[in-house]
C-alpha cells in the first residue's frame, strides 16, 4: 500500500482525536468512515468536527464551499464491517489496552489483508497490537496531538514487527496530511510523553505542596518558557483522566518516581474534574 493509493480511511473513535484526525483526512480529500458504539457518540463527534470546521472558515484557514465538500467526505457507523473497503485503518478508540486488542482483532478480520493498521496510542506498546492481528508487520503508531487540525505533528512508532516499508507508508501519508513526522521506538510514552508527564507531575506536586498557586505556575512557564500556555492548563486541555493513564502506564512500565501520579491528580480526576471537556479541572471553564 503506498499513500497515494488511500482513498478511504477508517477511523476507529470519534472522541477529540478521532473526530480530529476524520477531518485532517478529509481535508486532505480522502473519504472517512467513522466507527464508533453508538449514534450517540457519532453525533457527539460529528458537532465536534462541524465547530471545528467552522473555526476554520471564521479564521481564514478554509473556504465555506471547502467546509461543505469536507463534511461530505465524512459519514458515521457502528458496524466494523464499514471498514472492509478501508485503504487504511487509524483507531482512535479508548486507552485501554484490552479494548484496543479487540478492535485490532476485528479490523484484523474485515479489512484487506494488505491495509496498514495505525494507532493513536500515546501509551500502549504497538508490538501487542501487531500480536492481535496476522499482520503484525503492517501495524504501526500514529500518534496524533490534540487539537489534530492545528498541531503539526505525527509521532509515528515502529514494534520490532513493524516493516520498513510500513514506516515509509507513514511518512509519506504524514506528508499527505500536512504533518511532520518523528520515528520512536516502542516504548510507553515513546518521545513526547516520556518528556511531558514529568514535567507535569511537577507542576501539580508544587500545586499540591502550596509552593505556587496555579496561576503563578502557568504564568512563569508561559512568560519565562515562552509556551503557549503553562503546564496546569495543559492538563486541563489533556484531560486529567488522560494524564492519569499514561503516567500509570509509565510508572508501571518504568517505576521512576518521576512518572508516579501525585494523590492530587488522582483525587481530582475521582471526584470527576478532568479538564475543559467537562467544564472543570485546576480552572472552571463552564461559561
Amino acid at each position: 500500500m503506498r499513500a497515494e493509493d488511500v482513498h478511504t480511511v477508517g477511523v476507529v473513535g470519534c472522541g477529540l482525536m478521532g473526530s480530529g484526525i476524520a477531518e485532517v483526512a478529509a481535508r486532505a480529500g480522502q473519504d472517512v468512515v467513522v466507527l464508533e458504539t453508538s449514534e450517540d457518540l457519532l453525533r457527539r463527534g460529528r458537532a465536534r468536527i462541524e465547530s471545528s470546521t467552522t473555526t476554520a472558515v471564521e479564521r481564514g484557514r478554509l473556504a465555506p464551499d471547502e467546509r461543505e465538500t469536507v463534511l461530505g467526505r465524512i459519514r458515521g457507523t457502528t458496524e466494523v464491517e464499514d471498514l472492509s473497503n478501508a485503504d487504511l485503518v487509524i483507531e482512535a478508540a479508548t486507552e485501554d489496552h484490552a479494548t484496543k486488542l479487540g478492535v485490532f482483532r476485528r479490523l484484523d478480520e474485515v479489512t484487506k489483508p494488505e491495509v496498514i493498521l495505525a494507532s493513536n496510542t500515546s501509551s500502549i506498546p504497538i508490538a501487542d497490537l501487531g500480536a492481535a492481528t496476522s499482520r503484525p508487520d503492517k501495524v504501526l503508531g500514529m500518534h496524533f496531538f490534540n487539537p489534530v487540525p492545528a498541531m503539526g505533528l505525527i509521532e509515528l512508532v515502529r514494534a520490532i514487527t513493524t516493516s520498513e516499508e510500513t514506516m515509509a507508508f507513514g511518512r509519506a501519508y504524514g506528508v499527505a496530511l500536512g504533518k511532520t513526522t518523528v520515528e520512536s521506538r516502542d516504548r510507553a510514552g515513546f518521545i513526547v510523553n516520556a518528556l511531558l508527564i514529568p514535567y507535569l507531575n511537577g507542576a501539580v506536586r508544587m500545586l499540591e505542596e502550596g509552593f505556587a498557586t496555579r496561576e503563578d505556575i502557568d504564568t512563569a512557564v508561559h512568560l519565562g518558557l515562552n509556551h503557549p500556555m503553562g503546564p496546569l492548563q495543559l492538563i486541563d486541555l489533556i484531560g486529567l483522566d488522560t494524564h492519569l493513564f499514561i503516567a500509570d502506564v509509565l510508572f508501571e512500565e518504568f517505576k521512576d518516581p518521576a512518572f508516579a501520579p501525585p494523590p492530587l491528580l488522582r483525587r481530582m480526576v475521582t471526584a470527576g474534574r478532568v479538564g475543559r471537556k467537562v467544564g472543570h479541572g485546576f480552572y472552571d471553564y463552564e461559561g
